[in-house]
């Protein structure tokens, strides 16, 4: 059995110096193991996400009845069927607008809270999200492009270019800290990853802004999409994103318990077994195709992916297990609500959801920065 010796001198086997080193941290939350606890808090997440749900069908600029909207929604349950007294324009509403754009967003928070929290448990450090490697900025790019070179194939040219580039954006940021690695001018693992993020993402947006300046007649279409929006939703885009939202939430799902084995450090992670290249290159790879189907849809809207994981942690404590599903069923059930403030606040106009989540994650950021500490990684 591998030991360990604590701050005492005493020899700890690895497992009891896990639970050691977490148990200071769980005061706020969920001790290591607790399995009824993830459970209740699984269960009041998902209960937040149906009230989102419940409240985005009903609010909106048509005025549907209460009863009958939720009578029409529970009739789509396998096996239940309610009479609803909502005619066939209220069903259209609530069908064909309402609840496509409402699944859309559930999908859009929840994959970018769980990629946020992945990219978290990557770099141990809290204040990492999507963004800072090259996702957000290669979907910009690619959706810059094909709306000022591709116009000619159609709206649907934006969110595959915005997912390609989200995408390659990613890509090149592995390749340059790869390279960086190997040149020794560089850190080693996480940190370098993290320094080629920052600067392909710097690149890419240069070259963003570069096509702007020479295209000003489409800066409003860019921007629409750069601010992040729901209002083009549909159950197509639903279908679209679908197999690779289940594929990569899947994957970091499966993956907590490595999160939670890197968190002590590589070579902890190496002396029980675990290669924390190999797991690093699994996690990123996941958490870019999440973001990327996000990115794809709704343009890009920030603060989710570092705010919902934080307070995840703080309910749930420091386990990845626990932490990445609370943060797939509470940032799905975040964006819903703001996205129905999005278009309800200043009705009949609509607010971009990149504004309301700015509005709402910025003061939140700041009060994560006052009580975090990050990790050197």
């Amino acid at each position: 059995m591998l030991l360990h010796h604590d701050k005492s001198g005493q020899k700890v086997p690895w497992r009891g110096w896990l639970r050691r080193r977490d148990g200071p941290r769980r005061g706020a939350g969920l001790p290591r193991g607790d399995g009824s606890r993830r459970v209740v808090l699984n269960g009041a997440a998902a209960v937040f996400l149906l009230a989102a749900v419940l409240v985005s069908a009903l609010v909106g600029a048509a005025d549907l009845n209460p009863l009958d909207t939720i009578a029409a929604l529970a009739d789509k349950i396998p096996f239940v069927h309610l009479d609803t007294g909502l005619t066939r324009i209220d069903q259209a509403v609530l069908y064909q607008i309402r609840l496509p754009r409402i699944v859309v967003g559930a999908l859009v928070g929840g994959l970018l809270a769980v990629a946020g929290a992945g990219y978290q448990g990557v770099f141990r450090n809290p204040l990492v999200d999507s963004g800072m490697l090259g996702a957000s900025a290669g979907g910009g790019l690619g959706a810059t492009i094909a709306i000022v070179y591709l116009g000619r194939l159609g709206p649907g040219a934006v969110p595959v270019a915005a997912f390609a580039g989200s995408l390659a954006g990613v890509a090149i940021a592995a390749l340059a800290g790869v390279a960086g690695r190997a040149s020794g001018y560089l850190g080693s693992g996480a940190a370098t990853l993290l320094l080629a993020g920052v600067a392909v993402s710097m690149f890419l947006t240069a070259a963003q802004t570069l096509i702007l300046q020479r295209s000003t007649q489409v800066l409003q279409q860019v921007y629409s999409w750069l601010l992040g929006s729901l209002a083009g939703a549909s159950w197509q885009q639903v279908t679209e994103i679908l197999p690779y939202a289940a594929i990569s939430t899947l994957v970091l799902l499966l993956h907590g318990r490595h999160l939670d084995v890197l968190s002590v450090g590589d070579e902890e992670a190496r002396a029980l077994g675990q290669s924390p290249r190999s797991v690093r290159g699994i996690i990123v790879a996941a958490a870019a195709l999440a973001a990327a189907s996000a990115v794809a849809v709704s343009g890009l809207i920030g603060f989710v992916g570092i705010i919902i994981p934080h307070v995840a942690r703080r309910l749930a404590g420091p386990s990845y297990r626990a932490v990445l599903p609370l943060s797939l069923l509470g940032g799905a059930g975040f964006l819903v609500l703001a996205d129905t403030l999005a278009r309800t606040v200043l009705a009949p106009s609509e607010l971009p959801i990149g504004v309301v989540t700015a509005l709402v994650g910025a003061p939140a950021f700041i009060w994560v920065l006052r009580g975090t500490r990050t990790v050197e990684t």
